[in-house]
């Protein structure tokens, strides 16, 4: 079974990364969930989830599945910080501009960014998911020391010649773009003809 780690940062757009680990989870694959603190405050504020219990049973009573692995973002001796740990690829949706600087410039503070390290040493697919408007000169470089280290970049754009008609069909764009860079086959949104 195909192992990915997925990590959630505090950007707005945090129904992104939890609409890819539902159809991750749907495809069988073993999902690594990684959720900062600045993430938990934004599912309460942008999705109302209630961390009343731990996130563990949070995120179980959610998207139920024995293929969810959640580890909390301070344990950096978790097995996702290991290159001995085979993951086929990391995506960070949303990703934060903080994290993005964190990565680029190898600066690993949590298991998140300890476990998109690895994953970059070990030549291994990752894609971040940027969701920050405007752009700084230094958010531009940070992403382009990501993108000259083989990172997938896919900002959260979603697009408007499939027609859209709802939030949900921008939000599939979205993710589904995701899943053609890890090569996953879908049909989340309908291709341009």
């Amino acid at each position: 079974m195909p192992k990915i780690v997925v990590g959630l940062t505090g950007a707005s757009g945090i129904v992104y990364g939890i609409r890819l680990v539902e159809e991750l989870l749907k495809r069988d694959f073993e999902v690594h969930l990684v959720v900062s603190n600045p993430a938990k405050l934004v599912l309460e504020h942008e999705l109302s989830w209630d961390f009343s219990d731990s996130i563990s049973t949070t995120f179980q009573q959610k998207l139920s599945n024995n293929n969810l692995f959640i580890y909390n973002n301070s344990d950096i001796a978790a097995p996702i910080a290991s290159g001995s740990f085979l993951v086929e690829s990391m995506i960070v949706i949303p990703c934060t501009m903080s994290t993005v600087s964190n990565i680029a410039n190898g600066t690993s503070n949590s298991l998140l960014e300890r476990a998109a390290d690895v994953v970059l040493k070990e030549r291994k697919s990752l894609i971040i998911v940027p969701r920050e408007t405007p752009l700084s000169s230094i958010h531009l470089k940070n992403m382009l020391a990501l993108s000259d280290m083989g990172v997938h970049i896919i900002p959260a754009m979603p697009a408007f010649y499939n027609h859209p008609q709802n939030i949900e069909d921008m939000i599939d764009f979205v993710v589904g773009k995701v899943l053609d860079s890890l090569k996953i086959e879908h049909g989340l949104y309908k291709r341009y003809s």
